[in-house]
């Protein structure tokens, strides 16, 4: 039995590359971008006004002139005007174009216009006010997104923004999720007094499916042979196989022993963690990664963002991410000398956010998960986490690096 860190370890150093893919960059959300997105001219690309409301010559300003004729008006979308007579003024839109002779703007809330009078109630104070000036947030070829980037709708609306229709993203694992155990029927149907319906495989394909992987999902009975016959055409055809259950000590736990015969290779089984104890991780054909995660609900669950979700980000070049820390609301015991694996709620405290524990009744506890945000790793070599001290915290709710 390894170590929770060795067996991260271990995972992160049998990472796959699968390439790149050029894609519509409507359908790059939540993709991990694998070229440097550079600004094609200046953000913004002019003086772009910022307030609805009049613009000015400041000169004008500083010399106490509070009373502006209007002399036209500045729309978004239409060429730039010019203030001919700096003793009058121009009203102006938001999105609009800066005219020429124009160097502050009020907006409307600050002036009274009667009889195409304006009147300023509030002066600017200094130049440029209301006014985001050409190349003030970025310069052309600058680059706005980096290599490495999972994007999100703010970087979706950049790439509409430059024009760039077409985007080169890391391509995704074709990736199977297995289930196994007679226990286990169909949600559609109504178990028997000694059956539950699937759930973990549920989960782990919603998660996938917030990353754009469509996993295929495939269900064991407890046949040996029907269990071998299923892997053998699963390993031959996915690249990610994703298993919950049948890796323990039971005699119909037969998943690590058909693996065995299949010739793939067991970098590990057993970590010294709670929950998630019986954890097995292989290699097939240096092509497939086996990632075969106990069956109750929680050690999955904890499993799968602790240890295959790192692997996955560092497999699509994903930009590294910082450790996250977290510290603790309140006291708590543990007194096994393994990894834990805390449930945790993100509570606001005078101190800041914190994680206040929500222990469960087990591994199997699945409702408990719902009452959680996420995870502290408790190292196995502390027994005792007082109020406020730090650990890392891997969260679930929002699956990603």
């Amino acid at each position: 039995m390894i170590s929770a860190n060795k067996a991260l370890e271990l995972i992160l150093s049998n990472t796959v590359k699968w390439g790149t893919i050029t894609i519509p960059f409507y359908k790059a959300n939540n993709r991990i971008l694998q070229e440097n997105i550079t600004a094609d001219r200046d953000f913004p690309p002019f003086n772009r006004v910022s307030m609805d409301g009049i613009g000015v010559a400041f000169s004008q300003i500083e010399k106490g002139k509070t009373k502006f004729k209007i002399a036209g008006l500045q729309a978004a979308g239409l060429p730039q005007m010019e203030l001919t007579n700096i003793d009058e003024c121009l009203e102006v839109m938001t999105g609009a174009i800066t005219p020429l002779n124009i160097d502050a703007v009020i907006p409307y809330e600050e002036i009274e216009i009667e009889n195409g009078i304006a009147t300023i109630k509030t002066c600017p104070k200094k130049k440029w006010e209301n006014i985001h000036t050409q190349a003030f947030d970025k310069r052309k070829g600058a680059v706005l997104i980096e290599k490495g980037k999972r994007l999100s709708p703010a970087e979706i609306g950049v790439l509409a923004t430059l024009g760039k229709t077409n985007v080169k993203v890391s391509k995704l694992p074709r990736v199977a999720i297995v289930s196994s155990g007679d226990e286990l029927i169909d949600v559609d149907k109504t178990p028997e007094i000694h059956q539950i319906r699937k759930s973990n495989v549920w989960a782990l394909k919603a998660d996938l499916g917030k990353l754009g992987i469509h996993a295929d999902m495939f269900h064991l009975v407890d046949s040996k042979e029907m269990i071998k016959a299923s892997l053998s055409h699963i390993l031959n055809e996915f690249d990610v196989v994703l298993m919950s259950g049948g890796v323990s000590k039971g005699k119909l736990d037969f998943i690590p022993e058909i693996l065995d015969e299949l010739k793939v290779k067991k970098v590990f089984h057993r970590v010294k963690q709670r929950p998630g104890k019986p954890l097995w991780f292989g290699v097939y054909n240096d092509r497939v990664r086996i990632f075969a995660f106990p069956g109750n609900p929680v050690s999955t669950y904890s499993n799968f963002h602790r240890y295959f979700i790192p692997w996955l980000y560092k497999s699509l070049n994903a930009k590294n991410k910082e450790l996250f820390r977290l510290k603790l609301s309140e006291d708590f015991n543990f007194t096994k000398s393994l990894t834990y694996f805390l449930q945790v709620k993100l509570v606001q405290t005078p101190d800041g956010l914190q994680a206040k524990p929500v222990v469960g009744k087990g591994s199997g506890d699945l409702a408990n998960l719902m009452a959680t945000d996420g995870f502290l790793v408790i190292p196995e070599s502390e027994n005792h986490c007082s109020a406020g001290a730090e650990y890392e915290y891997i969260a679930f709710r929002n699956v990603g690096l």
